[in-house]
């Protein structure tokens, strides 16, 4: 269903003369339901993506029924069109409860079917369609030719639904625990073709047997007019945790800051490490070690053996296309041009548009990145394909701290869907599995940066010379990472390139997170705009 007709006008209370079974059929129903109920609901959900455009109106691209035995639900695969000309997909479950008590979360509409009088509401908030999509997964059969369908891992062993809970904050998926043992991800925006979380988490799993990933436990999917698989849901193993990286590594350098008043450092006198540097624990200077603490550095060293270890898996198929390595090209290099000269284009606007929020050095770098836009815009133009040997692989795609589990003294990566603001087809080329490792530098320099803004007030020191021990410290923590994971990269014969296509590789990614980063704070928090203003000018001063 598709713009507001102008058919007689339905209000509330709204009563339709139809049953739950046959209610998607209902023409008067979707009528409403399409414009003036979803267009008001779905504007207000944490998953929902368009809210910086705006709504121009909304189609049912499909709908499907969920069900076992005599328990009805629908899948709604909605399309949301906007003024700016471009559309989303996304997935929505309803339920019709007659109950208030089981409406009090997810309330879309009320409204009488009949002389039932009830609301229709978000089924995921329901434990009954939640213990449905679980048994449907348990008892999946193979080759199933209908329009939903569900698939479960030889590892998956039929048990009893037990209990299930939401995971954390919803964000822009909803995810939930099953029987405190399986994860169930809803994919809330859709997209017409296998989810690249789903794809990477089971291919590393069934495939590769990587077992610093959620083992992959089953899916459900449903076909579209085209007989395309769509992803809906992922299910994998629940790792229990101490919880992320990111917030793991902000307690850990918070002690390291505060090591600098409680052991006298002197920031002056600290030896400093090239950039792109490799070096050992053991040759790292013993005035680090002090400051810092031997602890840091080992789970640096784990967390790059991790890192190595999910590029050497994706990068080892030879069977399966989509995850074949392959080499640079022309095709790739227009592509990624392409790429990087629209999104550059869209953070000068920002950087220019809003440049009245920021103060301090976020401001004098700001104007220093405006300044230098057409050296940067040369950096991302001069990339040149044949100057590289290494393969691209597929990779994380948006890989960074807050994307790791912490387990005990051990990281498990997650959450395979790739950058928010990419296309899907974007996400799935392959890219040099550097990227993922800029991307897990640039979220060390957010930590350290993070770090200083939270507790700035604990720590005798200037902003001036923490900023100085950050960027000290930041050299350090990436030359330790870096030198666990060349070493197994190399050993298990994943090709990255020597030093000097590493380097220049590892500085064209850097720049490009950091303009990626750009975005998000000149929208959300433009006073944080100094970090990733502070890495673009740090790779632009960084010598060859």
């Amino acid at each position: 269903m598709s713009k507001k007709s102008e058919s007689k006008v339905i209000k509330p209370p709204y009563t339709f003369k139809t049953t739950w079974e046959e209610l998607m059929d209902h023409q008067d129903f979707l009528k409403v339901f399409l414009s003036d109920v979803l267009e008001k609901y779905i504007v207000g959900q944490r998953w929902y993506g368009g809210k910086s455009s705006k709504l121009k109106y909304i189609e049912l691209a499909e709908q499907f029924r969920i069900q076992q035995s005599g328990e009805i639900y629908y899948g709604l695969i909605l399309e949301v069109n906007f003024y700016e000309a471009f559309f989303q997909h996304y997935f929505l479950p309803i339920a019709f409860v007659t109950d208030e008590a089981y409406a009090e979360k997810g309330r879309i509409l009320e409204l009488s079917l009949g002389e039932k009088k009830g609301y229709i509401v978000d089924a995921v908030n329901l434990e009954a369609f939640r213990r449905v999509v679980f048994q449907r997964i348990q008892s999946a059969v193979p080759f199933d030719t209908t329009k939903v369908q569900y698939h479960k891992s030889d590892k998956l062993e039929l048990e009893e639904y037990q209990s299930s809970r939401f995971m954390g904050m919803e964000q822009s998926n909803t995810s939930i625990i099953i029987n405190d043992k399986y994860v169930i991800k809803f994919f809330r925006r859709i997209y017409a073709t296998k989810n690249p979380d789903y794809e990477l988490s089971r291919f590393l799993s069934e495939k590769k047997e990587f077992a610093n990933t959620p083992a992959y436990m089953g899916s459900m999917s449903v076909k579209d007019m085209e007989n395309i698989n769509i992803t809906i849901a992922l299910m994998q193993c629940l790792v229990p945790n101490q919880g992320d990286a990111w917030e793991y590594m902000l307690d850990e350098l918070h002690k390291v800051f505060s090591n600098l008043e409680y052991k006298h450092i002197n920031i002056n006198r600290l030896p400093q490490a090239d950039m792109f540097t490799r070096l050992s624990i053991r040759d790292v200077p013993p005035e680090i070690i002090d400051w810092a603490g031997l602890n840091l550095f080992q789970k640096l060293q784990k967390l790059g053996l991790r890192t190595a270890e999910m590029h050497v898996n994706l990068g080892a198929e030879f069977e399966d296309m989509a995850f074949t390595p392959t080499h640079y090209n022309g095709d790739y290099e227009v592509w990624l041009k392409n790429r990087m000269l629209h999104q550059f284009q869209n953070r000068l606007n920002m950087v220019e548009n809003n440049l009245h929020k920021l103060e301090g050095l976020a401001l004098e770098l700001a104007q220093e990145f405006l300044e230098r836009k057409n050296e940067i815009r040369k950096r991302f133009v001069d990339f040149d394909w044949t100057r590289l040997k290494g393969e691209r692989i597929r990779i994380h795609g948006d890989y960074h701290l807050g994307q790791v589990l912490v387990k005990d003294d051990d990281f498990y990566i997650l959450d395979f869907e790739g950058e928010p603001e990419s296309t899907i087809r974007d996400r799935k080329v392959k890219q040099p599995p550097l990227k993922d490792v800029a991307g897990m530098f640039r979220s060390f320099h957010y930590a350290i940066y993070a770090t200083i803004f939270n507790h700035e007030e604990d720590y005798p020191l200037t902003r001036e010379q923490l900023f100085k021990a950050g960027e000290i410290l930041y050299r350090y923590m990436i030359a330790v990472f870096s030198d666990t994971y060349i070493d197994l990269v190399r050993a298990k014969n994943l090709s990255i390139g020597y030093l000097g296509e590493r380097t220049y590789v590892l500085k064209y990614c850097l720049l490009e997170k950091a303009v990626y980063e750009l975005g998000y704070e000149m929208n959300s928090r433009p006073l944080w705009a100094v970090i990733p203003l502070e890495g673009i000018m740090s790779i632009l001063d960084e010598t060859d």
